[in-house]
């Protein structure tokens, strides 16, 4: 029973550590993405990722909760379970820039450089 018990934890455990490594990469290149967008070295500008971000930022700061924060731990909890999610997405929507920083930082620039709407030379 333990055996079975523990292998069904482990595979819960691989799906959460799945999506805590999304939310730690959409954290870690959300703001270097707006910094090349702002200088215009990214395009086309990722506005999904952008929409997720605001509406994670917007559910934190927001008054309004799915279980009101006077709940203590349940209302921490649900705040972090719906921004986690929210982030999921927007590492979804950050896929093409990590492409486009991976080839940049690889060495290999494509004609037009800092463009990410310029494809590599096939």
């Amino acid at each position: 029973m333990a055996r079975i018990g523990g292998g069904v934890l482990m595979q819960r455990l691989r799906r959460r550590a799945r999506v805590l490594r999304q939310m730690g990469r959409a954290l870690r290149l959300f703001l270097p993405m707006i910094r090349d967008v702002l200088l215009r070295r990214y395009r086309p500008v990722p506005w999904g990722a952008l929409l997720w971000m605001l509406v994670a930022l917007a559910y934190l700061v927001s008054p309004l909760d799915l279980i009101p924060d006077m709940l203590v731990l349940l209302g921490l909890l649900d705040d972090v379970v719906i921004v986690g999610w929210l982030l999921t997405r927007v590492d979804r929507h950050l896929a093409g820039y990590r492409a486009w920083r991976g080839r940049r930082e690889g060495g290999e620039t494509p004609s037009g450089e800092g463009r990410g709407d310029v494809k590599p030379p096939s």
